[in-house]
């Protein structure tokens, strides 16, 4: 609503009737695009747009500058100037009717300016206003004005908000008598406060001052330690905080607490700026404490060292420095009252080293000492703070655990340390190579015995070591049941194998833009004897306990290869087949050429990684498989991107061709803005490093717009195709369900049924 009778005397130049000629000779296709970017850019960033123009008489304002004011976007307004005067704030209307000419006459001073005016609601509503000039009639005058209006009511709250805190903070520095400098550093100089002076008995002297001033006025015997402390932290630029003597104007000697940091002015300059306070009574209070405290801790430091010294050996393992079978007695009757009184359960792990004896006899006993510290160390880190670990001889140790429930806790505690102690250990040129057998007992109630606790623990260590070593049971009878289960699973998997009972499903995946077939993941699947067709959740953690899981996954890619190429027969060439591929498989050295051997066509296959493979800091063997990916005309793709730990870094280091935001973050996209905000910035994170981007859990149609809005490149999920057996794809692909919105009430004959939105582990191996 800016003044439109007011001209200015300006004339326009050559540039905008060449840029105008431009945009005429443009495709008008293109300028729609532009312009819908344009309006998309303006809504979002909250400008609210209005264009006066005298030649066809007509003022626009968009819904966002109708919003700032409180008016209905859909209000017919025709900006009366006027009345529109007649809003502003009384203080500010003088201004903005000197401002709006010279903003139209290209006055840079007043190209922003900002006014207060009435909000239909009633309260002042801070605007701030950008507007030029965009087209002039004949005689050089004004003929269209184009602007926008910006909110900054909040802004101009906060301004003030800060005033009262300087001044608040002004009071403060009075009251509590601290001084203040700022130090140019480029400059040399240094600006002192009032309370700065004062306190460095300096009054009435000039504020400003050189830097060496001040060093002059440092104590003697602290000039050096002081002045290498700031060029220290200049050199690191960090702040710092010091305690120096000085001595005064008036030869006066003083003890002086200093805190500064760095900072970058408006013109880039770096600059330090502190507080100081007299801290010399304070020190002197502190120094007469401190030579009490060490004359009375002096005279018992020897005995208190002898105590500790004796105590120490009496309940600790000489070797390891891990408390011995004493302590443990000890700890075990502590530990049970404390679960009694509490109502807490008491665990004992009793663990025993595998192939221990055979270090010893073999390398001797300097390299059978060495792995019992190594032991004991791991098993400090694998358990928490509050538990208790003990040798208690030989190669056996305990660990005391109170927790508030039982065998989960415990197992994967179990398992970490199993796993830790599994790795090689290197020494004096040779691979150490143990494990450990571990027994778990709990118990709690009034009645919780810990010395049977600790027998029943030692039990089940016996169970563990006859059930083939390397492993952890339960004292109790259900899990006794547990383990049989897991064997004859474990069992079943490896004959599985054997059969050739495992094999692909595949889930379509279609192009957002035209839903037309984009590739196929494959996903493993087990078609057992008894129980039907299985999915990974009932088989991939046994699988993985027995290394079975890139068998697996070899299985897989080679039976996907041989459908890809029988699809093509019956005339259906999917462009990809993206298959899984485990952290183990990509640790294997070898791995690339068993790829070779398999003559795979470049760019037809994608290996998925889950984002929870750590992607910063692989090793060796997986960073040379990676570069064979690329040579083999491999793609790679980030699956469940969004819940793991991928970092930018890592996405620029792997390269991979595609992300998968992960189902999680799709499933309330129709009913959340924030979820649909967050998968927006992913789609635009791999957009701007050239990644496409998958999204899985595509449920609804409603998904499918939402996500081709976003700019989504592929889609993949229940509402389009759900997973089939190889046969059905063709058909499938003719047929065109998806295009006939059946899909979401539909599922393909023999395909398995699976809960939608489900976790990984029903998705693939």
């Amino acid at each position: 609503m800016k003044q439109q009778e007011k001209k200015s005397a300006s004339k326009a130049d050559s540039k905008p009737k060449a840029s105008a000629k431009r945009m005429q000779a443009r495709d008008p296709s293109d300028l729609a695009d532009r312009e819908s970017r344009w309006n998309y850019a303006l809504v979002g960033s909250g400008l609210g747009v209005w264009d006066h123009n005298d030649r066809t008489g007509t003022k626009y304002y968009s819904d966002t500058w109708k919003e700032i004011r409180g008016m209905p976007v859909d209000e017919d307004y025709q900006g009366n100037y006027e009345e529109w005067l007649t809003l502003l704030h009384p203080d500010d209307r003088d201004y903005v009717i000197e401002a709006i000419p010279k903003q139209i006459a290209g006055d840079p001073d007043y190209h922003v300016f900002e006014y207060r005016e009435r909000h239909r609601q009633g309260h002042w509503v801070w605007i701030e206003c950008r507007g030029a000039c965009v087209e002039w009639d004949e005689s050089g005058a004004p003929a269209r004005i184009v602007g926008t209006d910006t909110d900054i009511t909040a802004r101009k709250r906060s301004e003030e908000m800060l005033e009262q805190l300087s001044r608040r903070l002004d009071l403060a520095l009075e009251i509590t008598r601290i001084g203040v400098f700022e130090a140019d550093l480029e400059a040399g100089m240094v600006e002192w406060d009032d309370r700065l002076l004062t306190m460095y008995g300096v009054e009435g002297t000039p504020r400003i001052k050189r830097a060496e001033e001040w060093e002059q006025a440092l104590h003697p015997d602290d000039r050096e330690c002081t002045l290498n402390s700031l060029s220290e932290s200049l050199e690191k630029d960090r702040g710092l905080l010091q305690e120096f003597r000085i001595i005064r104007g008036d030869g006066a000697e003083r003890v002086i607490r200093s805190r500064s940091a760095f900072f970058l002015d408006a013109e880039g300059k770096r600059k330090l700026v502190g507080a100081s306070w007299d801290v010399t009574e304070e020190v002197n209070l502190r120094n007469d404490l401190q030579k009490a405290k060490e004359l009375a801790e002096a005279r018992n430091q020897e005995l208190e060292a002898a105590r500790a010294s004796i105590e120490h050996l009496a309940l600790h393992d000489y070797l390891t420095g891990l408390p011995n079978r004493r302590y443990l007695d000890r700890m075990l009757d502590e530990r049970a009252a404390t679960c009694r009184e509490n109502g807490l359960t008491l665990a004992v792990l009793h663990i025993d080293l595998d192939r221990f004896k055979q270090i010893n006899d073999t390398l001797g006993h300097r390299a059978g000492d060495a792995m019992l510290k190594h032991a004991a160390k791991l098993l400090k880190g694998c358990v928490r703070s509050t538990d208790f670990v003990a040798r208690i001889g030989g190669d056996e140790f305990v660990v005391l655990c109170t927790i508030d429930s039982a065998s989960k806790k415990l197992s994967n505690i179990a398992v970490r340390i199993i796993r830790e102690l599994n790795k090689p250990v290197r020494y004096e040129g040779h691979d150490c190579r143990f494990g450990a057998s571990i027994g778990i007992a709990a118990d709690g109630g009034p009645e919780l015995d810990p010395r049977q606790l600790l027998l029943n623990a030692d039990i089940a260590l016996y169970r563990a070591k006859a059930s083939g070593r390397n492993r952890h049971e339960f004292f109790s009878k259900d899990a006794r049941r547990n383990i049989i289960a897991v064997k004859r699973l474990s069992d079943e998997i490896l004959l599985g194998l054997e059969r050739d009972e495992f094999i692909p499903y595949y889930q379509l995946q279609f192009d957002a833009r035209t839903l037309e077939v984009a590739g196929v993941e494959t996903l493993a699947r087990w078609r057992h004897p008894e129980h039907g067709l299985l999915a990974p959740d009932h088989f991939l953690t046994i699988a993985e306990d027995l290394d079975a899981v890139s068998t697996i996954d070899a299985l897989i890619l080679e039976k996907a290869l041989a459908d890809r190429a029988g699809w093509a027969e019956e005339g259906f060439v999917t462009p990809k087949i993206s298959v899984n591929v485990s952290s183990r498989r990509l640790a294997d050295p070898g791995l690339a050429k068993k790829l070779r051997a398999q003559k795979i066509e470049p760019g037809v296959v994608s290996f998925e990684l889950l984002e929870s493979i750590s992607l910063d800091d692989c090793d060796d063997a997986v960073l040379a498989n990676l570069r064979q990916f690329r040579k083999l005309g491999i793609d790679i793709e980030i699956d469940d991107f969004g819940t793991g730990r991928a970092s930018i870094v890592s996405l620029l280091k792997l390269s991979p061709r595609r992300l998968k935001i992960d189902r999680e973050l799709i499933r309330m996209l129709p009913q959340s803005a924030e979820q649909r905000k967050l998968v927006r910035s992913i789609i635009d994170i791999g957009r701007s490093l050239n990644i496409g981007v998958t999204a899985e859990g595509v449920e609804t149609m409603d998904h499918v717009r939402i996500l081709r809005d976003l700019g989504c490149d592929t889609l993949q999920g229940y509402a389009l195709a759900r997973p089939m057996p190889a046969s059905q794809v063709p058909a499938f692909v003719r047929e065109e369900h998806w295009r006939q919105g059946e899909t979401a009430s539909r599922r393909p004959k023999g395909a398995a049924r699976q809960p939608l939105n489900g976790s990984r582990a029903n998705k693939s191996a």
